[in-house]
């Protein structure tokens, strides 16, 4: 597998070849990477991915972005029924 093929983003399967074209095309933050290209905001909420999604932004479009804004943590989120909470069914 060559380096352009790794998948980064394993819940949106994003490549590090899409992020580095996205990066250099629009000369992205690390918010507007995520937001082109979804990586990130999957299931995991991009514990697995925001550190190299940072890293592809810092490394080409640092200089020219206006905002550098990293990326947050999101907690993956998963259904919950009301009774769980404490309502009652039916």
């Amino acid at each position: 597998m060559r380096e352009s093929e790794m998948i980064i983003c394993r819940c949106e399967e994003v490549t590090y070849q899409e992020l580095l074209d996205t990066a250099i095309t629009y000369s992205c933050s690390a918010r507007e990477l995520k937001l082109r290209t979804r990586a990130g905001m999957g299931y995991c909420g991009g514990r697995t991915c925001r550190s190299i999604v940072d890293q592809v932004a810092k490394q080409v479009g640092s200089g020219q972005s206006k905002k550098n804004i990293s990326l947050k943590y999101q907690a993956p989120i998963r259904p919950v029924n009301f009774v769980d909470l404490g309502g009652e069914g039916k």
